[in-house]
C-alpha cells in the first residue's frame, strides 16, 4: 500500500511540475508556455528548426512569409520526445519552461546555440531576441554589409537605404538580409534567419560582449535555425528555406559594359564598334535613365534614340544584349497620355498615404507615384508593361532606386505611415504600413519584373538586376552592391561584399567594377578588372560626370592586361557556367571565402581579406593591401596546389610569399581538379573554334564536371558528365568519363586533355565521349 501511495504522489508531482505542465510534445516538435507567453519549435528537416513565439497579446506569427518557400515552411521531420523538448536524427532541442529559452545541441553531444529566446521589447514596442555568443565565435552573412566579412564585435541595422557614395563603415545599405552564420569557438556552425520585415538592429557582441542581440520595431518573432556540420550545410539549408538564385542566361557571365549614361543611339553604336575594333569580348550594354523621355519609365527619348528598337535588334545580331533601366517611380502626369500613370490610376495600383490619398513624391521624373507591389494584381499589371521591351528583344531589365529612394526628404524614403494592401502569398488580405513593407518593397518590385518577363517569354530565363532586396530575393533577381567609389578601399570592399552575398543566398552578385563615383587610376581599374574576371557577374559601370572607365581609357598597355583577363574569363566559361548551374540548383555560392571549403583556415592568422575561391578549386590569392608593393602571404590550405598561369606545382614551402606585380593576379588550382576551358570568343553566343580543353591537375579525389545547355531555357535539355582521374605508380594518368546525363549536344566535338606535372604538360586529343569511356595519358619520362 505504501508503494502505491508513493507512486501516486510521484505521478502527481510530475503532473503539476512546471516543466511537465508547460512543455508539450507536438508531432514534429514541442510547445512551451510560461504565463501568457508561448514558444513553439518544430523540425522542418533534421537540421532545420522553425521557432515561433507569441506576441504580447498571445498571438502566433501569421503562417505566411515573403521569404520562406511555402513548401519549406510546411515541411516536417520525424522527432522523438525527450526531457524538456525533443530530438531529431541530428539535434537535441531543450526548452527552459520558465524562461522559454532554447538550447540546441548536436545529437552526439556538443552545444550549438544556448540561451536563445525573446519576447516583446521592454519598452512595449517591437520585439527582442538574444542568445549566447561564446568568445572567439565568428559571424558571417547579413548580405553586403560593409567592413570585414566577419561581423563579430559590430552592430548593424536592416533598413533598405539609398546609400549613394557609401564608405567602408556606412550602415544601413540597400538590402536587408536578416540572416547570419555563427562559426568557430569549438562549436558546429549554425545559421539564424529572423523573418521580420520591420527595421531591425543586430548586435554581435558590440554592446554586450558574449551576447547576440536582435531587436525590431514591430512584427513577429519568427525564427529559423539551420545547423551544420559545415558552413556549406548551413548555406544550403538557408537556400532550401528561401529558394535558390534564379539561373541567369549564359550571356550574363560574359563581360558587360555600362555607364550613367550612354546618351544617344549614336554613342551606343560607337561604343560597340570600339569593342569590336579592339577585339575585346562584349556580351551586354546597359542603358541608364537617359534613354527615357524625361526619365519616365516605359518611354523612349526619340530625339536621342530615334530607332531604339532597331538598335536593340542590331546589337542582338552582334551577340550583344541590351539591359535598359526601369525604375519603379511612375511620373504623376494626369492628362498627358502617359499610359503607365493612366492605367495605374484606373486600376488603383499606387501606394496610399495614411489619409487614403495617393502618395506623390519627387524622384527622377519629378512628382511620382509608386506601385503597390504587395498586391498580386499590381505585380501582374507592372509585369505586362514590359511587353514593349520583350518585343524589342532586350536581354534583361535593371530595377534601381527601389529601396524606395525618395528625393527632398531627410529619411530618403516614404513616410512610415504610408499604406500598402497585402494580397496573396498565403497572407490574410489586409492593409499594412510602410514601416512593415519597406524592407520587402524592392524585392517585390524585382519579383514583379521577373514574373512579368517570364509571362511574356515563357521558358526563357529572365535576367533582372535589383539594387534593393530582402531574404529570398535571389529567386527573382541578381543584385549589385550599389553606388561604390573608385578607391582601393572599395576594391577590397567589393571582394568581401561579393563573398558575403554568396553566403546570404545571392549566388550571382555583382559590383560596379572600377567604382561608380570618382574615377579609378589606371592601376586601380586594371586590378579591379583582374579580380572581376573571377567574380560571378562582371559589369564595368561609372557615374555621369566621372572619368570614363571603358577598358581602353588608359592606353594600350593597360588595355592589353584587361583584355587578357577578360579573355581568360571567356576561356574559363565552361567551368564558370557549370558552377552557375550548380548554384541555380543548390544555392552553392560561386565565389566563396576560403574557410567555406577549407574550414581549417577559419582561425588562421593569414590575412584572407582579398583571397577567395571560385568554386573551391580556383584560389585567387590577392594582396590584402592591394595598393601596396610589399610582399604578402598566399593563404594556401594544406595539400597540393598548382600555379594557374604556369600550370606547374606551386612551391610547398610555407608560408608562400608573393611579390606583387601589376600585370599578374596570382591564382592557384587545387591538386585534384579538372578544369574545362575553351578557346576565347568575342561573345558567349559564338561557337568556340577548336576543341574543349580539359586541364587536369593530378591529386587526391581528382574530379571535374562538364556541363552545357542552350544557355537560355528554364526547362530545356542539358548535358552533364562527371570526369575523374587517377595516377598509377608509374605516373600514367587514367581519365574516366561517366555516362552523360541529358541529351543536349554540346558545342565541343573533340577534347584536348592536358595533364599538368612538374616535368611539363602531357596532351592527348580524343573525340568527345557520348558514353562511359577511359583515356590513358602515358607517363612523361624525365629529360
Amino acid at each position: 500500500m505504501k508503494r502505491i501511495k508513493s507512486l501516486v504522489i510521484l505521478i502527481l508531482a510530475i503532473l503539476v511540475s512546471p516543466a511537465a505542465a508547460s512543455v508539450v510534445p507536438l508531432p514534429h516538435g514541442a510547445e512551451a508556455a510560461s504565463g501568457a507567453r508561448k514558444v513553439r519549435v518544430t523540425a522542418l528537416q533534421d537540421n532545420v528548426l522553425h521557432i515561433e513565439m507569441t506576441d504580447a497579446a498571445g498571438h502566433w506569427p501569421e503562417a505566411a512569409s515573403w521569404a520562406v518557400l511555402a513548401k519549406s515552411r510546411a515541411a516536417s521531420a520525424p522527432v522523438r520526445a525527450s526531457a524538456g523538448g525533443f530530438e531529431t536524427d541530428a539535434l537535441k532541442v531543450t526548452v527552459d519552461p520558465s524562461s522559454l529559452r532554447l538550447a540546441v545541441e548536436r545529437k552526439d553531444g556538443g552545444t550549438i546555440i544556448d540561451g536563445l529566446g525573446g519576447g516583446p521589447a521592454p519598452s512595449g514596442e517591437g520585439v527582442v531576441v538574444d542568445a549566447e555568443m561564446p568568445t572567439g565565435q565568428h559571424i558571417f552573412g547579413m548580405g553586403d554589409k560593409t567592413g570585414s566579412i566577419d561581423r563579430a564585435g559590430r552592430s548593424f541595422i536592416d533598413w533598405n537605404t539609398d546609400a549613394y557614395n557609401f564608405t567602408s563603415s556606412t550602415d544601413p545599405l540597400y538590402k536587408s538580409i536578416p540572416f547570419f552564420i555563427a562559426a568557430g569557438a569549438g562549436r558546429q556552425p549554425y545559421g539564424l534567419f529572423f523573418d521580420n520585415t520591420f527595421r531591425t538592429r543586430f548586435d554581435f557582441g558590440a554592446r554586450r560582449p558574449g551576447r547576440i542581440a536582435i531587436d525590431a520595431d514591430g512584427g513577429p518573432i519568427d525564427l529559423y535555425l539551420i545547423t551544420g556540420p559545415s558552413i556549406g550545410d548551413v548555406v544550403r539549408g538557408y537556400v532550401w528555406l528561401t529558394g535558390a538564385a534564379a539561373m541567369p542566361p549564359r550571356w550574363a557571365f560574359g563581360y558587360q559594359q555600362s555607364r550613367w549614361s550612354y546618351m544617344s543611339e549614336a554613342e551606343a553604336r560607337q561604343l560597340v564598334r570600339r569593342f569590336a575594333d579592339e577585339r575585346f569580348p562584349l556580351d551586354a550594354v546597359w542603358f541608364d535613365i537617359d534613354y527615357q523621355d524625361r526619365n519616365r519609365p516605359f518611354t523612349i527619348d526619340r530625339k536621342a534614340f530615334p530607332h531604339f528598337e532597331k538598335l536593340i535588334a542590331d546589337l542582338n545580331k552582334q551577340g550583344v544584349h541590351s539591359i535598359p533601366i526601369v525604375d519603379l517611380h511612375i511620373a504623376a502626369a494626369p492628362g498627358q497620355g502617359y499610359a503607365p500613370y493612366d492605367s495605374g490610376v484606373a486600376g488603383d495600383h499606387f501606394v496610399k498615404r495614411a489619409d487614403g490619398k495617393t502618395y506623390v513624391a519627387p524622384v527622377w521624373p519629378g512628382p511620382s507615384v509608386f506601385p503597390d507591389f504587395t498586391q498580386e494584381r499590381t505585380r501582374r499589371w507592372w509585369g505586362r508593361m514590359f511587353k514593349m521591351f520583350a518585343d524589342m528583344g532586350v536581354g534583361g531589365i535593371w530595377n534601381d532606386m527601389n529601396e524606395p529612394a525618395i528625393f527632398e526628404t531627410p529619411s530618403k524614403t516614404m513616410p512610415l505611415d504610408n499604406l500598402h494592401r497585402i494580397s496573396g502569398d498565403g497572407f490574410a488580405p489586409r492593409t499594412a504600413t510602410h514601416a512593415e513593407i519597406h524592407n520587402v518593397y524592392g524585392m517585390e518590385n524585382s519579383r514583379a519584373t521577373f514574373e512579368g518577363l517570364l509571362a511574356l517569354r515563357p521558358n526563357q530565363r529572365p535576367f533582372v538586376m535589383t539594387r534593393a532586396s530582402y531574404a529570398g530575393g535571389q529567386r527573382y533577381a541578381t543584385t549589385w552592391s550599389g553606388d561604390n567609389s573608385s578607391s582601393w578601399d572599395h576594391l577590397k570592399l567589393a571582394v568581401q561584399q561579393m563573398e558575403s552575398l554568396g553566403l546570404s543566398g545571392f549566388s550571382f552578385p555583382a559590383n560596379d567594377v572600377g567604382g561608380f563615383t570618382g574615377g579609378p587610376s589606371p592601376e586601380l581599374l586594371t586590378r579591379w578588372f583582374q579580380y572581376a574576371a573571377f567574380m560571378p557577374v562582371f559589369r564595368d559601370h561609372s557615374q555621369k560626370g566621372a572619368p570614363r572607365a571603358e577598358p581602353w581609357v588608359d592606353g594600350e598597355s593597360e588595355l592589353a592586361i584587361r583584355r587578357h583577363y577578360v579573355e581568360e574569363r571567356y576561356r574559363l566559361l565552361p567551368y564558370i557556367y557549370a558552377l552557375a548551374e550548380k548554384a541555380g540548383r543548390t544555392g552553392e555560392p560561386m565565389m566563396r571565402p576560403l574557410f567555406y571549403d577549407y574550414p581549417q583556415l577559419l582561425d588562421s592568422d593569414c590575412d584572407q581579406s582579398m583571397q577567395f575561391t571560385l568554386g573551391g578549386r580556383l584560389l585567387i590569392a590577392g594582396n590584402p593591401r592591394p595598393e601596396s608593393p610589399r610582399d604578402y602571404q598566399a593563404c594556401l590550405p594544406a595539400g597540393g596546389w598548382y600555379d594557374y598561369w604556369t600550370g606547374k606545382p606551386a612551391p610547398t614551402k610555407r608560408p608562400l610569399m608573393i611579390t606583387p606585380r601589376h600585370e599578374v593576379l596570382p591564382v592557384f588550382v587545387r591538386a585534384g581538379s579538372i578544369i574545362p576551358r575553351q578557346p576565347s570568343v568575342m561573345h558567349t553566343d559564338a561557337k568556340p573554334d577548336g576543341p574543349l580543353e580539359l586541364d587536369i591537375y593530378p591529386g587526391p579525389d581528382c574530379s571535374g564536371v562538364l556541363y552545357d545547355d542552350d544557355g537560355r531555357s528554364i526547362k530545356g535539355d542539358f548535358r552533364r558528365q562527371i570526369v575523374t582521374c587517377a595516377v598509377d605508380a608509374g605516373g600514367a594518368v587514367t581519365v574516366r568519363f561517366s555516362k552523360p546525363e541529358g541529351r543536349f549536344k554540346p558545342w565541343w566535338r573533340q577534347i584536348a586533355i592536358v595533364v599538368h606535372t612538374e616535368k611539363g604538360e602531357r596532351r592527348r586529343m580524343i573525340d568527345a565521349p557520348n558514353a562511359p569511356m577511359t583515356a590513358v595519358i602515358p607517363s612523361m619520362q624525365a629529360p
